[in-house]
């Protein structure tokens, strides 16, 4: 193995990266084999390194102490055969094998005392980013609940929509601009729909998918359930006059309960003719899906990939001014829609991204919000940022070869 010191900066950063570091890679962070075995506490301290450590450096200080560790012990393996020393006799000590060294420590007849080498084996690093599936699957549960809620409240809020003959539109200034385009909606859900399927395929290629998962299931769920409130304190009448409501059913739970199902089935879409219900004005859930969307794209995927992200950003910006150009939503349903989301996405980026933060105290504002201790429950074991590393889903990989053997070392 290449001494670590003679590591050029390149190989320094494929080592970085396959330890899920790929933070201390960044173009003004580069080190080599040497600076990397010269790192130390203080170095963390101050620009360039405090910028991209989240912990003080410690994380990558156990890792390259852990490196020293390996090369120590491939060097003492190549210099040694089973922990003795070799060595060639002069042949005066008159055997018939004095070329030969002898066993035990024993060169050319003549014993020496033998100095142990050991080497400490450390503790079994615990991973900062465990995978935790039972979580994510608590957190999945979270946001179906929220979104069966929220259409259970659709179909209640859709029986209170005042008739659009008694009540009709409120004024808008977006309206009053641009007049409506009747397929404009379609082309709205046409990019909700394919940024899901694009947030999805990048999701399953992820490597820590189980910890941005649980976040992802968990803030969509907030989301929803904040719009079931808005919807529910509030009824608007219908933005424009050319909804065409279902009839209501005054009481029929029955016949509630299967367009509910129909509106689940159908993924709340109108393009799939499920979202026949009026009332679901304040906030927009098709632009909480749209931001929502873009901004895990963007977070967890590498900043060099700045034409995905700006196609990502076109397909979210178009979509929700097609909200709006179709009349199906008034613009403050499009601005409160947008700000939430945009505000609840970093605030818990935030928290999870800082390890003080996710401690209760006086000094600590954020461990007031309600949903505080459910977040410390999702996240108190994921230490920093969550690297963007990328794996297939299914390892073809044996990660056996990976386990360093530690031995005794005898040497002399």
């Amino acid at each position: 193995m290449k001494s670590v010191a003679s590591w050029s900066a390149e190989e320094v950063s494929c080592w970085l990266a396959e330890e899920g570091m790929p933070e201390y890679s960044e173009p003004g962070v580069r080190l080599s084999g040497r600076e990397l075995l010269q790192l130390t506490e203080a170095d963390f301290q101050g620009p360039p390194l405090s910028l991209v450590s989240s912990d003080g450096g410690r994380r990558l200080l156990e890792k390259v102490e852990t490196l020293k560790i390996e090369h120590h012990i491939k060097a003492h393996k190549n210099g040694h055969a089973n922990g003795h020393a070799v060595a060639v006799g002069d042949g005066h000590d008159g055997g018939a094998g004095g070329g030969e060294a002898k066993r035990n420590g024993a060169i050319n007849g003549f014993h020496k005392e033998r100095e142990m080498v050991r080497i400490s084996i450390p503790e079994p690093v615990r991973s900062h980013f465990p995978l935790e599936w039972g979580k994510t699957g608590l957190s999945f549960l979270y946001a179906v609940c929220c979104f069966v809620s929220t259409t259970v409240i659709i179909s209640m809020v859709h029986e209170r929509v005042p008739p659009k003959e008694e009540s009709p539109p409120l004024p808008d200034k977006f309206f009053d601009i641009f007049n409506r385009v009747e397929w404009a909606f379609s082309i709205c859900e046409i990019n909700g729909m394919l940024l899901v399927g694009l947030w999805l395929l990048q999701w399953t290629l992820l490597k820590y998918r189980s910890i941005i998962g649980r976040r992802f299931f968990f803030i969509v769920g907030t989301l929803y359930l904040y719009r079931c409130v808005t919807m529910y304190v509030t009824t608007l009448p219908v933005p424009g006059m050319h909804f065409k409501c279902s009839p209501k059913l005054f009481g029929d739970w029955e016949a509630q309960m299967r367009r509910v199902m129909k509106m689940i089935a159908g993924g709340g879409l109108s393009i799939t003719g499920s979202h026949t219900m009026c009332g679901d004005y304040l906030y927009s859930g098709h632009t909480v899906m749209l931001t929502l969307t873009y901004l895990f794209i963007k977070e967890y995927s590498p900043k060099r990939f700045w034409w995905y992200h700006g196609i990502c950003w076109s397909l979210s910006a178009v979509g929700i001014f097609c909200i709006l150009l179709a009349h199906d939503h008034y613009t403050v349903d499009v601005v409160v829609a947008y700000y939430i989301t945009t505000r609840l996405f970093w605030w818990y980026h935030t928290l999870a991204n800082q390890q003080v933060l996710k401690e209760t105290s006086q000094n600590n504002p954020f461990s007031r919000v309600w949903w505080y201790r459910l977040f410390q429950y999702f996240e108190e074991n994921v230490q920093g940022v969550v690297p963007r590393n990328y794996q297939l889903p299914i390892s073809l990989r044996a990660a056996a070869w990976s386990r360093v053997r530690y031995s005794r070392i005898d040497s002399e």
